[in-house]
């Protein structure tokens, strides 16, 4: 299989930074394009509400601001290690939706080939109450999903 166009997952932990630097070294070695995509989930209703009996006078304003500022964070670690290895990298940020979706969607919306991302290997009870975006991520995407713990 040839994989023109790699979409690249991240948070900016320390595990996807190793998912992160994986993919870059197979888009190297295939001379695909990548993006990296981050995903922030929308505000809740309860932290905004909590934000503000703090006396925050624009929680929601902040919020979006917030996320913006770790997105470009982000970004700039990935394009490092994108430069490191002498591939340039596109960047994406999915704003107020959950992670899961935001990567399926950015991926069909790209037309990449294959998606690369980390799972923290979580099992049994620990798996089903934090819940998995790398197994969502797994079970809906109609294109390869790479893995990497």
């Amino acid at each position: 299989m040839e994989y023109r166009h790699i979409l690249i997952a991240t948070d900016g932990s320390h595990l996807a930074n190793q998912a992160v630097l994986h993919g870059l070294s197979l888009a190297r070695r295939l001379g695909s394009r990548v993006t990296a995509v981050t995903v922030t989930e929308m505000w809740s209703a309860r932290d905004m509400a909590e934000r503000s009996v703090a006396g925050e006078a624009r929680p929601t304003d902040n919020y979006r601001l917030e996320s913006d500022v770790s997105a470009q964070q982000i970004f700039a670690s990935v394009l490092e290690l994108a430069k490191s290895e002498g591939i340039d990298c596109e960047t994406i940020h999915v704003a107020n939706q959950r992670p899961a979706e935001g990567i399926i969607e950015t991926a069909r919306d790209l037309h990449s080939d294959l998606i690369v991302m980390a799972s923290h290997g979580r099992r049994g009870v620990q798996k089903l109450l934090l819940g998995s975006q790398a197994a969502e991520v797994l079970a809906l995407s109609t294109v390869p999903v790479l893995i990497c713990r």
